[in-house]
């Protein structure tokens, strides 16, 4: 028997309170190309952990309702859009699909002219690779002709779901060619899992990790993207099929714990809870949507159950790993420390949320 509805409302109000009161205390120390401080952890700074978090809140305010969220993340953009917003790039993107979801639902004016301007320098302005792929840079470094998982949730979730809300073909038809190319140079065509990452200079998956936060991006990013957006049927199908195998290669892989190592093929790294929430985010709704067996929705269940049990008083979310680079040895990975995000936060939120729907009608996951 798994969690009932009743905890699982618990957990959510207790995570949204951990996002919210998420503040930099100055451990990491990462700035940005332009001189300026980076802040990858406080709730009030537009960044690629926040943007994943606002976009869990208003996945969250879309399911309940609840008028207290979406004050929120209105109060929340109105407040950066004032400040004024950063230089473009991937990670600074990312706010810009809950932004998206958002005007989608409301059509509040206030937000059209940013979307439009933003998703036009998108296409204008970002870096490409060979075979046009969004070079992977970010506020702090740039990643020349390098493909990241990450990229696919931060930039093409986005233009997916503006394209759809505002009738623009070109961005719905950029966004699936972004999943397309990532695909060909980061899904492992022997496991079925994906690499981090892939450089066109020499070649190479760089240490060949199999990441499991990046493989989380993939998970929940293919499903999030059939959601976002209508997709010409091949893309779709394509699309279904390179779902399918990754999560068979997951399956076997998921702990005892209902966790997922943060190499998810190497039992001497820890177990990690962003990357579980969002594995067990695509699993149940995959199973919701028919693309998965009843193995998915167990294996999803189990991930709901190490999430929840890693869900502090305060509401943050426990053994998250901090935001990660390209690391060029699995040591890197084993080594990257313990620290709650946005997207810890954003990806529980998300897990629960989905997990809401799978109750039965005595209010419990069975």
């Amino acid at each position: 028997m798994g969690p009932n509805a009743h905890d699982i409302r618990i957990g959510l109000d207790r995570l949204v309170g951990g996002m919210t009161g998420l503040r930099h205390d100055g451990r990491f120390h990462e700035p940005n190309l332009d001189g300026t401080a980076g802040d990858y952890i406080s709730f009030d700074s537009w960044e690629w952990p926040q943007g994943v978090g606002l976009y869990g809140l208003i996945r969250l305010w879309l399911f309940t309702g609840r008028d207290d969220l979406r004050s929120l993340v209105e109060d929340w953009y109105q407040a950066r859009l004032e400040a004024g917003l950063p230089e473009l790039n991937v990670n600074t993107t990312a706010p810009m699909l809950g932004l998206s979801v958002l005007w989608s639902k409301t059509r509040d004016p206030r937000w059209k002219g940013p979307l439009d301007d933003w998703a036009n320098r998108v296409i204008r302005e970002l870096g490409r690779t060979p075979e046009g792929g969004f070079e992977h840079h970010v506020s702090d470094k740039v990643n020349d002709n390098e493909l990241w998982d990450d990229t696919l949730y931060m930039v093409a979730l986005f233009l997916a779901s503006y394209g759809q809300a505002a009738d623009r073909s070109e961005l719905i038809h950029e966004a699936s060619r972004q999943f397309l190319v990532h695909t060909r140079y980061l899904a492992d065509t022997h496991t079925g899992l994906w690499f981090h990452g892939w450089t066109f200079q020499g070649r190479h998956n760089f240490a060949r990790a199999r990441w499991a936060r990046g493989n989380a991006w993939i998970t929940a990013g293919i499903l999030d993207l059939f959601d976002l957006a209508e997709l010409a049927p091949p893309v779709r199908v394509f699309l279904e099929g390179v779902l399918v195998s990754q999560v068979e290669a997951l399956l076997p892989l998921q702990t005892s714990s209902g966790a997922w190592r943060t190499l998810l093929d190497d039992a001497t790294s820890y177990e990690e809870i962003s990357a579980t929430a969002g594995i067990g985010y695509g699993l149940l709704k995959g199973h919701r949507l028919g693309l998965g067996n009843a193995a998915w929705r167990m294996a999803g269940l189990r991930a709901l159950e190490a999430v929840m049990n890693n869900i502090a008083e305060d509401g943050t979310v426990l053994n998250v790993s901090y935001g990660t680079r390209m690391g060029h040895d699995l040591q890197f990975y084993r080594d990257i420390p313990i620290q709650p995000t946005g997207y810890g936060q954003a990806l529980a939120i998300l897990c629960l949320s989905e997990a809401l729907q799978h109750v039965g009608a005595e209010g419990r996951a069975a």
